[in-house]
């Protein structure tokens, strides 16, 4: 209630609204991402409402998946946007074992899902000797 209070003071209700995206209005948007193990797969999906595939890349090399994409500005009159123009991009470390020649991307609803396959070695325990120290 003080919340709404609050906001029917201040003259302007968008200004604070826009006051709380100021990191992002001056650095590159990042792609909202979640991302799990799934049976032997490693899986990230990454949320770009509004893109189509061609205006994605998903590159991974040395350890590191990492997805960009760039969404272009209509030229049209509008009275009020919140949409996010311009590269957005996300890097994510891969886990130990992850197989970068055995990657699968697929786009669906706005959400893109790349799955990385996790090779099933482990490392084995093994004793470590001890030497006495003189």
């Amino acid at each position: 209630m003080a919340t709404l209070a609050r906001r029917q003071k201040f003259p302007f209700p968008e200004m604070t609204d826009w006051f709380e995206t100021i990191p992002g209005r001056f650095s590159a948007p990042a792609v909202r991402i979640e991302d799990y193990l799934e049976d032997d797969r490693y899986v990230m999906r990454a949320e770009l409402p509004g893109m189509s595939p061609e205006d994605i890349d998903v590159l991974i090399s040395d350890g590191v998946l990492t997805v960009r994409a760039e969404r272009t500005e209509r030229d049209v009159d509008r009275n009020h946007s919140e949409f996010r123009y311009g590269e957005m991009s996300r890097s994510v470390t891969l886990p130990p074992g992850a197989d970068e020649d055995d990657v699968k991307a697929e786009y669906t609803d706005g959400v893109l899902t790349v799955s990385v396959g996790l090779r099933a070695e482990k490392a084995q325990a093994r004793h470590v000797e001890i030497r006495r120290s003189s």
